[in-house]
């Protein structure tokens, strides 16, 4: 951890903390606790780049009247297994949880069911999404575009979000396989962490404005672009670009949202795109029954067989273990709920501001 991080604070008084200023942007009880829920869960997972460090970005959208926290949520579009959902820019924390319960609920029909998602606004952390599907013993997948920060391969325009994939997949035995992963070398948030801590960023994050390697954590304030996944193309750039771009496919022009460069940035200190094809942010979920492809108790023994083989993998570093996608994050939510989530100084003077705005003490 850094040497910035002053504050460590309960679970529990941040959650009571995050409600009561979501309650004071008018959002319903269940929603308000939903959006918490949502929000809070990448801080316990240790993604701190997506979680109550951005509990102010929201109040400043609501403020510039870019989320109706009482939206009438509604399918426009559907069929037995797919549904297509317009938010009505409701707070994205609320709107993706329920399109993926509709995923869920199809498929419990159809043994798949797959939601698009139009006219919404940041999620937060896909992996919350994904997961939900887990307790339904079901393979859940969660992604949304987002604001244009990414050049494609060899491009000097931004015109792809960092639009992170998240797949969870159930076990038996064994912990799920949670894989959560933007698309881009590095998720945003953590450029963001990097300019608190007054750090410089490795070689490949970023590029700056005439296309060639910068360091500089804030370099997109001068017209600099974050990297797809693998860097440049020698790397497999183009791997990243790709992904990048079914991303940003499957999420908006599927569901009539916003793609490419009219994605409505977070900050919201600029101004929206002129003459956007869609409405808002998009997502896309899907839910998938293991007992669709083979029997239950097959599928659990199979895939807890698959875990503890790559688990015994022969390491390079004896005293490294190989992870299973989601173990970093489940180990670091149990320590987090019980020793409690770290801050950083900026981060406990930015939420102090705003529980000042809305009488909330933290």
């Amino acid at each position: 951890m850094s040497e910035l991080i002053t504050t460590v604070l309960p679970y529990r008084q941040l959650h009571d903390f995050t409600e009561k200023v979501f309650l004071a942007l008018d959002l319903p009880g269940e929603d308000a606790m939903l959006a918490t829920q949502v929000l809070l869960s990448a801080d316990l997972r240790g993604i701190d780049s997506h979680g109550v460090a951005r509990l102010s970005g929201y109040v400043r959208l609501w403020k510039a009247g870019r989320i109706n926290t009482r939206p009438e949520v509604k399918i426009v579009h559907e069929t037995p297994s797919t549904a297509t959902m317009d938010g009505d820019s409701g707070l994205g924390l609320v709107v993706a949880p329920k399109a993926m319960q509709i995923a869920i609920s199809k498929a419990e029909n159809c043994g798949s069911g797959w939601v698009s998602v139009r006219h919404s606004n940041h999620f937060g952390i896909a992996g919350y999404h994904a997961m939900l599907a887990l307790e339904h013993d079901m393979i859940g997948m969660a992604m949304t575009n987002a604001s244009p920060l990414v050049t494609p391969t060899f491009a000097k325009e931004r015109m792809l979000g960092t639009n992170p994939i998240a797949v969870a997949i159930p076990a038996g035995e064994e912990p799920p396989f949670v894989a959560d992963f933007a698309t881009t070398t590095v998720a945003n948030g953590k450029l963001e962490i990097l300019q608190r801590e007054g750090k410089m960023a490795p070689e490949g994050w970023i590029q700056d404005k005439n296309g060639k390697t910068s360091t500089q954590p804030d370099e997109q304030k001068r017209g600099g672009a974050l990297l797809p996944l693998g860097t440049d193309r020698s790397h497999g750039s183009h791997k990243g670009y790709c992904l990048g771009s079914v991303v940003d496919i499957f999420s908006a022009v599927l569901s009539g949202a916003n793609y490419g460069p009219w994605v409505p940035p977070f900050v919201s200190f600029l101004p929206l795109p002129q003459n956007p094809p869609g409405k808002g942010i998009g997502h896309f979920f899907g839910a998938l029954r293991v007992d669709g492809f083979r029997p239950r108790e097959e599928y659990l023994q199979h895939i807890d067989q698959w875990i503890r083989r790559f688990r015994k993998a022969e390491p390079i570093n004896k005293n490294e273990k190989v992870l299973i996608p989601g173990d970093p994050e489940r180990e670091m939510e149990a320590e987090r709920r019980e020793k409690g989530i770290p801050l950083l100084d900026n981060v406990i003077n930015d939420l102090r501001k705003v529980g000042n705005e809305f009488s909330v003490r933290l």
